[in-house]
């Protein structure tokens, strides 16, 4: 006699999925801000290397060991963006510092926003 399957039992129907509650934003400045204060910070001629940058992160109470990824991320992009620049290395290996080009021109379009266009004053003599 031929073995016959059994039907397939009809699934279970499946309780829609809630979402998750959206987690609170963290305050306190981003990683990268961080970074940028860091290597501010430092008074060295060829940059901050990645062990330093660690190091002073690590005793302003960041937990590097657990955000490594993401502090790794942060220097490429900073890198990439222009606001740091790569002395040595590759990646977010090497050394770090300031790119004092892109600073200055922030700080020259702050300024010129901040400043309000004179204003005509009428002399006597229009």
């Amino acid at each position: 006699m031929a073995e016959v399957a059994p039907a397939p039992a009809a699934a279970p129907a499946k309780a829609p999925k809630k979402k998750a509650a959206p987690k609170p934003k963290k305050s306190g400045p981003s990683v990268g801000e961080l970074i940028v204060k860091a290597v501010s910070a430092s008074k060295e001629r060829g940059g901050v290397s990645l062990a330093a940058l660690k190091k002073a992160l690590a005793a302003g109470g960041y937990d590097v060991e657990r955000n490594n990824s993401r502090l790794k991320l942060a220097i490429k992009a900073l890198v990439t963006k222009g606001t740091l620049v790569q002395t040595k290395g590759t990646g977010a290996s090497g050394s770090f510092k300031l790119n004092k080009k892109q600073n200055a021109q922030g700080f020259c379009r702050e300024v010129r926003a901040n400043v309000d266009p004179p204003k005509k004053t009428r002399t006597l003599l229009e």
